[in-house]
């Protein structure tokens, strides 16, 4: 299979899940499909040599992380002015819905290295030592910014912990 036939079938099976992540990374649909294009963008020029050096995933994961931060780095952080208030969200009444919009504004809530932290320890299951080589960081910086990302959803979101059979958050 060439080059250019193996980076479309990555592409085509995986878009869904690394859509997801950018969606949780971003907590903007918009954000998300930009992230995403960016990431495959830098993935597709260095298709060959990555791999060449085994499972693409952690490459496209670490530039998704960078380029995550890279963008939120240079968004404007203003007022935006309307000509009319947005219109409100209209609430659906089932419970998993409830739960991913109260997970999606917590994380939003958060610092893009918390956000990031928790994306990749708990979204994508990845270990301390993955997620610290992932942030190219300290196992012992993942699982502070683990800890404090944590406390922070607490005082955030208490509603989390119901939402996950009674249980506290931890």
């Amino acid at each position: 299979m060439n080059a250019e036939k193996a980076f479309n079938a990555y592409l085509a099976g995986g878009l869904p899940r690394w859509s997801r992540i950018a969606f949780l990374l971003t907590g903007d649909r918009h954000l998300a499909e930009d992230l995403v294009q960016i990431t495959f963008e830098r993935v597709a020029r260095h298709w060959e040599r990555i791999v060449a050096g085994g499972d693409p995933d952690p490459y496209v994961r670490r530039i998704m992380h960078s380029q995550h931060v890279s963008l939120w780095r240079r968004r404007w952080r203003g007022v935006e002015l309307w000509s009319r208030p947005p219109e409100t969200p209209v609430d659906d009444p089932t419970a998993a819905t409830d739960r991913a919009v109260v997970v999606r504004q917590a994380l939003a809530r958060l610092a893009p290295r918390q956000r990031a932290v928790l994306v990749l320890r708990y979204f994508e299951d990845l270990t301390e030592a993955e997620a610290a080589k992932v942030l190219d960081c300290s196992v012992n910086t993942v699982k502070s910014q683990t800890r404090d990302a944590l406390a922070r959803l607490r005082l955030l979101a208490p509603e989390l912990g119901e939402l996950v059979g009674g249980t506290e958050l931890r």
